[in-house]
């Protein structure tokens, strides 16, 4: 009898492989009894500006965004922000978002550390029905008040907060349904 059976060699590549394979790290899956006490609304308000917005979890268990972006005052953005404690992303490479928009445009930011006074930006479109994007991190820029900052890419190192942000220059209202977050 061999030490090691033929049968068993043929399963010890798919052992190797789920061996080093990374379970996704989940940020935030949305339900009916999600607290909400780690989201905050940041709105134009805090430069003068007029818009208004509001997160909640509606009947179907999912996270919405949802507002009026105003111009007045010199305003034109609103968003939500969701602070965690440190998350190591390293090894993963992208953030996985399933969401309903308004087919609207909006932008996905990282801050790596919560007093970076910078984000790591994504732009992305929605379409009026349920998607799931996949962001490669390494793909996201540093901005800092609307300007690209002349700094390497997100390093996707550390994640401390994650926000979502609409801006499009012009008044209009707004519905995000947000129903889950992961980094792959």
């Amino acid at each position: 009898m061999a030490l090691f059976p033929f049968n068993h060699i043929v399963f010890a590549p798919i052992i190797i492989v789920q061996l080093f394979m990374i379970n996704p790290i989940v940020i935030v899956d949305f339900n009916i009894n999600s607290n909400l006490s780690k989201w905050t609304v940041l709105d134009d308000v805090v430069m003068g500006g007029q818009s208004l917005s509001s997160i909640y979890v509606n009947e179907e268990g999912h996270g919405v965004f949802k507002g009026h972006v105003s111009l007045e005052n010199n305003g034109g953005f609103s968003s939500v922000r969701y602070q965690m404690n440190t998350v190591s992303v390293s090894g993963y490479s992208k953030c996985v978002i399933r969401l309903k928009g308004d087919g609207k445009n909006y932008q996905f930011r990282i801050k790596s550390k919560e007093e970076d006074y910078y984000s790591y930006i994504v732009k992305f479109n929605t379409n009026g029905e349920w998607q799931t994007l996949e962001i490669k991190m390494e793909e996201m820029t540093p901005w800092f008040r609307g300007r690209r900052l002349d700094m390497p890419n997100y390093p996707h190192i550390t994640m401390e907060s994650i926000s979502f942000l609409i801006g499009n220059k012009k008044e209009e209202d707004f519905k995000l349904e947000i129903d889950r977050i992961e980094v792959h």
